[in-house]
């Protein structure tokens, strides 16, 4: 069987982009490739991609000049975790707090990962998470 060599793209789906766009931006220091009237898409630690489509704005096939992207949307929180280094915990943790997002949750794994929850202004469940959480991380 063929492998696969990681995850490249993840999406949430959000209900208005100029307001996702502040704080994916100024509360988590995502720097955009690209963006459209339908989506933003950031760079995430230069090993996979982050897209925020907007709510409904992608029901129908996309015609680009080197193909199609079939129709998709989502609905509901969604959860995703970041992955970073253990010794920026601490500095996350006061970044949170200096822009009012509140943690939900923390986590310490057996494998000595730690975790910390906090919502995005769309609802989703977002993780920041240190090595020791899987056992490939």
């Amino acid at each position: 069987m063929p492998k696969l060599s990681g995850v490249l793209e993840t999406a949430l789906y959000v209900d208005d982009l100029d307001r996702a766009r502040a704080f994916y931006e100024k509360v988590l220091g995502l720097v955009p490739l690209t963006a459209d009237s339908r989506f933003l898409a950031y760079d995430v630690g230069g090993r996979s991609v982050l897209l925020l489509f907007l709510r409904g704005s992608t029901p129908e096939t996309i015609q680009l000049p080197g193909g199609t992207i079939p129709p998709h949307d989502g609905s509901g929180p969604i959860h995703m975790a970041f992955a970073i280094a253990a010794t920026e915990l601490p500095v996350w943790e006061k970044s949170l707090g200096e822009h009012q997002v509140a943690i939900e949750g923390r986590t310490d794994w057996p494998r000595g990962g730690k975790s910390i929850y906090f919502r995005d202004p769309d609802d989703h469940l977002l993780e920041l998470a240190t090595p020791g959480i899987w056992r490939i991380y």
